[in-house]
């Protein structure tokens, strides 16, 4: 296979990251046969310092001439002004919206190596893997916002929150149609006991799951209990489905049931386009013994980690790169079609995770830790190895 990846590494630790994503991918197109053409673009505090804009038009056409994007991470103190005008998070929230992605999938399974990292007691954790779909183009971050002052001189500020039907709709779709390729369950969270765009999701959501997957178990859960249930129950979710801000919080709050942010990826997905003539096979049906099933329905796809730019540690080698690894397993298989090269990655991981090479943040008290790029090589080797 020949294929075009534009990577945006980013601010803080993105470049650290995913510069062993890439090695990663390497390693695969070695093994594999493969050709990968990789290309650089910028995005967020580092396009502002250049070129004055958070999402310059050059990312932009890359990412549309490309197959597949992986993304570090975006923003820093340096860019922090909730006053100014340009903000790093405006091109992450514009490359989104521009590129389609409306549904950002957040696998999250605890490596048993990891167990005594995450804050939770092991046994509640125990046979926790679940997978929460994400809206991503809607809601309160994309609504109309603004501040007002009345004639006394006191300050108000808006967000509104939107929803359209058929943002819902094919948002919900995508997650059921994941949901029947996993253990067949869907939990939809909304607010509907007090907001009108939460009683339109469960409104829709209902008919949705009634007319098109019958087969599917769907339960609907308040955002408040959900968050509850996470901690209390977590085990018992499947497939989660929910609005934009909702699944922000939500994700970062499973995070610590993999003991860090810094080993969960993402993929953000829109509908089949024809951005590029097509590289992979056509009609790949969602796979049982994947984490993630790929919807034949869905092409397009930005990859990253759900960490932030821990611009804290940027360039000292111990952020953590597996997060970044994993998120190209979810590219070769849900971008690229490339289902057994994304179980080497993984399997790589896995194996990498079990030999020991992991960074400070999952480590135990006094065990020994490796740096970014020697834990990068360890998957890329094992990748290579078979």
């Amino acid at each position: 296979m020949q294929a075009v990846i534009t990577t945006i590494p980013g601010d803080g630790i993105g470049p650290d990251v995913v510069a062993e994503g890439v090695r990663v991918l390497q390693a695969v197109a070695e093994r594999f046969g493969h050709t990968f053409e990789i290309r650089s673009a910028l995005l967020g505090g580092a396009a502002i310092d250049a070129t004055g804009t958070a999402l310059p038009e050059e990312t932009l056409r890359l990412c549309r001439e490309s197959d597949a994007v992986l993304l570090g991470a975006v923003g820093g103190p340096k860019w922090d002004n909730p006053e100014a005008k340009v903000r790093p998070e405006q091109g992450l929230l514009g490359i989104r919206k521009a590129l389609g992605l409306f549904a950002n999938l957040r696998p999250v399974k605890l490596h048993p190596r990891l167990v005594a990292t995450s804050p939770l007691r092991p046994e509640r954790l125990e046979g926790v893997d679940m997978l929460v779909v994400r809206e991503l183009t809607g809601g309160i971050y994309f609504g109309e916002k603004g501040r007002d002052r009345d004639a006394d001189g006191q300050e108000s500020a808006y967000d509104a929150c939107t929803y359209t039907t058929g943002e819902i709709e094919r948002v919900v779709r995508a997650a059921a149609t994941l949901a029947r390729g996993r253990r067949g369950k869907l939990t939809s969270v909304d607010k509907a006991n007090v907001l009108e765009t939460s009683r339109l999701w469960r409104s829709v959501t209902t008919r949705v799951m009634r007319e098109e997957f019958p087969d599917v178990q769907i339960e609907h859960v308040l955002v408040d209990a959900c968050a509850m249930y996470l901690i209390s129950r977590p085990a018992s979710f499947d497939v989660i489905v929910t609005e934009n801000m909702f699944g922000d919080i939500l994700t970062d709050e499973a995070s610590m049931l993999a003991g860090s942010m810094g080993m969960l990826p993402s993929a953000s997905l829109g509908a089949t386009t024809d951005h590029r003539p097509p590289t992979t096979e056509a009609g790949v049906s969602a796979n049982q013994s994947s984490v993630v099933g790929r919807p034949s329905s869905m092409r397009i796809g930005l990859y990253e980690p759900i960490h932030g730019s821990a611009p804290d540690i940027a360039g000292r080698g111990i952020a953590n790169p597996l997060a970044t690894i994993l998120s190209v397993a979810l590219l070769l298989r849900l971008s690229l079609g490339l289902e057994a090269e994304a179980n080497a990655v993984e399997a790589a991981v896995n194996a990498a995770v079990d030999a020991g090479y992991i960074t400070g943040d999952i480590a135990a008290p006094g065990e020994q830790t490796y740096t970014t790029s020697e834990v990068g090589a360890a998957v890329a080797e094992r990748v290579r190895a078979g």
